[in-house]
């Protein structure tokens, strides 16, 4: 498992405990960065992916509302709802990590610890996200 599969994962246990605790997620990740307990200390890049998924909540909210047909962001399964605001804040805010990756990365976390459906569900909202945001002026929301 590659450094950033292992910080991606570290940022979903933060906003899984923080959905599954319906604590501040700011609080949560500042918790993990000063008080690592037995586990190795807390990745950066998981620090910066969170940051970035708390600092960009609204806009990543609506992506994913706007592309989920089947299902309301509050209604999704709570690990699909981490690996998807990840993935969404890599797509659409991070530069340095193309949308295949960021999709790539999303659906083998979903295989390995979500429902059976996650991975093609992950993978779908996952598409029309990255191929809207690929159109000029696509991506993020104006309002």
């Amino acid at each position: 498992m590659s450094a950033r599969t292992k910080a991606r994962k570290r940022a979903l246990d933060v906003l899984f405990e923080a959905d599954q605790r319906g604590a501040n997620v700011s609080h949560i990740l500042e918790e993990r960065v000063a008080l690592s307990g037995r586990e190795t200390a807390l990745p950066e890049y998981s620090a910066e992916i969170v940051r970035g998924v708390v600092a960009h909540w609204t806009e990543i909210q609506h992506l994913l509302q706007s592309a989920s047909t089947e299902w309301t962001v509050d209604r999704m399964p709570a690990v699909d709802r981490a690996l998807l605001r990840i993935a969404v804040w890599e797509i659409v805010f991070n530069d340095d990590v193309s949308a295949a990756v960021a999709i790539d990365e999303a659906v083998d976390l979903a295989t390995d610890l979500s429902t059976d459906d996650s991975p093609r569900f992950i993978n779908g909202v996952l598409g029309r996200i990255a191929e809207d945001a690929a159109q000029p002026g696509g991506g993020v929301p104006l309002g």
